[in-house]
């Protein structure tokens, strides 16, 4: 349904998206990890248009895109079939819960109010927060404000939703209520592409795992493959640094036969 070809993105003479190529079929649910600065959130944004690639290829169900040459139009249709959730909520601080669910199908879908705020309405029952539909972001928590901010990716009815680590900005509190509706949206096969730092989502959800690592895909593959028999060191010592923790994500030392079969 998705295919990422040769994506490249450059901010001055720095390369953030080296050659990125990529398939996502319908209802599969990707996870993308790996350090900080290595272009998971840019590659998100790309797809979107939030920043603009400068080159690369996308095709988006039957829209075929070239980044380069991509017009006004283009970009719009890119978007009408992606839809983006911030790590920082990205609410109108003036606008309820319902008008911000509410402002991405009139504005970008044309739809008339009336069936724009029944809409929300559905929504906002969906993800358990009816009693809401008045409240200002400034009186949710930041856990209730997220959700509203997937609720609004819900509504759009896109092909894919993006999340952008969407449980980085939370308290501790309010991470597991997050997760709690993407599992939903992943149990209904909600095609999914998701950057994360948390693993345990990673390794529950997951269809696909892919470690990016300046800015090219180092290794993809299912989570039981890719946490616990990673191919590349790379990958291997990112894991091991993120996992020390955890005892159920044991990662093998590098002189493991393991790696040394991959080599």
């Amino acid at each position: 349904m998705i295919r990422i070809e040769n994506l490249v993105k450059r901010f001055g003479d720095n390369v953030i998206l080296d050659g990125i190529d990529l398939e996502i079929a319908q209802g599969e649910i990707i996870v993308v990890i790996g350090p900080s600065g290595t272009g998971k959130s840019t590659l998100l944004r790309c797809l979107n248009f939030l920043e603009r690639p400068d080159a690369g290829h996308l095709k988006l169900g039957d829209l075929e895109i070239d980044v380069a040459t991509a017009n006004a139009r283009s970009i719009l249709a890119a978007r009408r079939r992606t839809a983006f959730v911030f790590q920082n909520y990205a609410l109108f601080a003036n606008k309820t819960a319902l008008e911000n669910i509410a402002e991405g199908l009139i504005v970008v879908n044309r739809w008339p109010r009336k069936k724009a705020h029944a809409r929300a309405r559905e929504i906002l029952e969906r993800i358990g927060l009816a009693d809401k539909a008045d409240a200002y972001p400034a009186s949710l928590s930041g856990g209730q404000q997220q959700r509203v901010g997937i609720g609004r990716a819900m509504a759009a009815q896109a092909d894919v939703i993006l999340f952008d680590e969407p449980t980085s900005s939370l308290d501790p509190e309010w991470v597991e209520e997050v997760l709690g509706l993407m599992k939903q949206l992943a149990a209904e096969r909600q095609t999914m592409l998701v950057v994360t730092h948390e693993m345990g989502f990673a390794q529950d959800v997951a269809d696909r795992v892919i470690f990016m690592e300046g800015g090219r895909i180092v290794e993809q593959g299912p989570p039981s493959q890719l946490f616990n028999a990673p191919r590349d060191p790379r990958t291997r010592n990112f894991l091991r640094k993120v996992l020390a923790n955890q005892p159920s994500g044991s990662i093998p030392d590098d002189s493991d036969e393991t790696l040394s079969a991959a080599e």
